[in-house]
């Protein structure tokens, strides 16, 4: 990932995400920006605030897991927040199951952790039939178990939580698919759009289509006829209503380039709402998820 820090800044660059120390946002901060502050936040709110009031210079934040799916509150935060998509991260996510030093398995009861990793943890739950208690953080969750002194709770954590809090780990790696991977993006107050020349690049935005009959078909019409290759389409729903609908996308290629210019344009005529929330350096992680060649021709064996 290309440098994503500001010009300038007054002060050391900081970088904030949610959850606590040790959680997987605070390894994936540390892992891209090894030598900047992590900023932990309560919440995903906090680390927005955190970010428009100018405590810190960049966020780390997850928007969706290949398990667990979306992260349906950066959704609904980022498009209104002003912020900027300034790059991406995958980080394979490994879960360890960590208890108080001495505890054997079998005495455990209950499990603690974030509901994403919960869900992505359902296997062993099942197997043993704990119940799942559900914490604010992944790490927050060991931190809890330290505190208690429980030999029948436990908790689903990153490894460095277990050093963190002084726990034992039980099990590693217990998450039901080894594949499971989280993708982060990182926010930024300004747009930093890197050059057409610069190699592939990934573009988001949320759009919502005006009220007239297939105004969805012909909106994403443009991205079709100009051969701009769409990686993710997701709807939500907003206000709590059911009338209400925006579009998250992400699409291959720099709103610069004649193809992705010409499909926005198109997208815009048929849109009520259309913001593009960032341009930014495509992870090399993509290289490892793409799609195999053989899935990618429509009707292989058509029949005659």
């Amino acid at each position: 990932m290309p440098d994503t820090l500001p010009e300038k800044s007054a002060s050391p660059a900081r970088i904030a995400y949610q959850g606590e120390p040790g959680a997987n946002s605070d390894a994936a901060a540390r892992e891209v920006y090894p030598g900047l502050e992590t900023v932990p936040c309560a919440t995903f709110e906090d680390a927005f605030a955190a970010m428009t009031s100018g405590d810190v210079d960049l966020a780390m934040i997850p928007i969706e897991n290949s398990i667990a799916g979306r992260v349906a509150d950066i959704h609904h935060l980022l498009p209104d927040s002003g912020l900027h998509i300034v790059g991406e991260h995958f980080m394979p996510i490994h879960f360890q199951l960590m208890v108080v030093p001495g505890t054997t398995i079998d005495q455990v009861r209950t499990v603690r952790s974030h509901t994403h990793a919960l869900g992505q943890c359902r296997r062993l739950i099942r197997e043993h039939g704990w119940r799942a208690i559900v914490a604010d953080d992944t790490a927050g969750a060991a931190r809890e178990v330290a505190a208690l002194g429980d030999p029948t709770v436990a908790a689903l954590a990153p490894r460095i939580a277990a050093d963190l809090y002084g726990l034992e780990i039980l099990a590693e790696d217990v998450e039901d698919e080894h594949h499971n991977t989280t993708r982060f993006v990182v926010l930024a107050r300004e747009p930093h759009e890197p050059p057409q020349s610069d190699g592939p690049v990934i573009t988001t935005f949320v759009f919502r289509v005006r009220n007239v009959p297939a105004a969805l078909y012909k909106a994403m019409g443009g991205f079709a006829t100009n051969g701009v290759n769409m990686t993710k389409l997701e709807s939500y729903q907003l206000g709590g209503t059911f009338f209400a609908t925006q579009f998250y996308a992400d699409v291959e290629g720099h709103p610069k380039d004649t193809p992705l210019a010409l499909a926005l344009e198109e997208l815009a005529f048929f849109s009520a709402y259309l913001r593009v929330l960032g341009t930014y350096p495509a992870s090399p992680f993509r290289a490892e998820i793409a799609e195999p060649a053989e899935n990618r021709t429509l009707r292989p064996n058509p029949r005659p």
